[in-house]
């Protein structure tokens, strides 16, 4: 599987076609899905533009996305740099399970953060997915020691700490194999230098991976990316 991941955390100003309002979102769902992506992951933003995840713009985005690009998994996130009070994360989570068409499919938890199982199981709770978010090989220690929550889709192995291409593969590499035997899929990825070697690596290691202006705003060739579809071409054409 190839994700996109359209926005992350970037500020506004990061790239002229980064999307932030959940038009734009939207714009960009429906875009990479007719290039064949079936899952988007996004960082919905209130009207000044800040990352949340409050369920009224949270709600508004996915619904958004959902009229778009019909039967596209939804994936939003729960970082704690948002919101660092996990109880408002997981009243959050709870909001999200009452909005019909704007609840997202899935949302992102992070094993390093506190709180985060019972975001999780907050998340079990409404039947919202779980893509687990696991930055190092002490976070993967941590993961197999709790054991994998109920409801989750997939593990990220995110070799996001650093971004120089060797290193971030020889990041990936640890992480994955201190994950060791999963019941559930693992998406690897890395970010900004780091971000092509990793999709590459996962490339040929037959697991899944995602690209996207979260991730990286350049193309494999180094030149500016149009936009999150020209990214998704960029690695559709990859051949490893």
């Amino acid at each position: 599987m190839l994700q996109a991941v359209l926005n992350g955390s970037r500020p506004e100003d990061a790239h002229p076609a980064l999307p932030v309002l959940a038009r734009h979102l939207a714009r960009d769902a429906r875009a990479v899905a007719r290039l064949g992506v079936q899952s988007v992951h996004v960082h919905p933003r209130d009207p000044l533009g800040h990352e949340t995840i409050e369920p009224v713009h949270v709600g508004d985005a996915v619904a958004l996305i959902r009229q778009e690009a019909p039967g596209v998994e939804i994936g939003v996130t729960t970082g704690r740099w948002i919101q660092p009070d996990p109880r408002k994360r997981i009243e959050a989570v709870h909001g999200w399970g009452r909005l019909g068409q704007g609840k997202p499919d899935v949302c992102s938890v992070n094993v390093h953060e506190k709180g985060w199982v019972d975001v999780c199981r907050a998340a079990a709770q409404n039947n919202i997915g779980v893509e687990l978010g696991v930055w190092t090989s002490g976070d993967a220690v941590t993961l197999r020691q709790s054991g994998v929550p109920p409801m989750t889709v997939r593990v990220l192995a995110e070799s996001t700490v650093v971004s120089d291409p060797e290193t971030a593969v020889a990041e990936a590499i640890r992480i994955v194999r201190a994950l060791g035997q999963l019941p559930v899929p693992v998406l690897l990825h890395g970010e900004e230098d780091g971000a092509w070697p990793v999709l590459e690596y996962a490339l040929r290691m037959g697991v899944d991976t995602r690209i996207g202006f979260e991730d990286v705003l350049v193309r494999p060739d180094g030149w500016l990316a149009t936009g999150n579809d020209d990214l998704v071409r960029s690695a559709l054409a990859i051949r490893v």
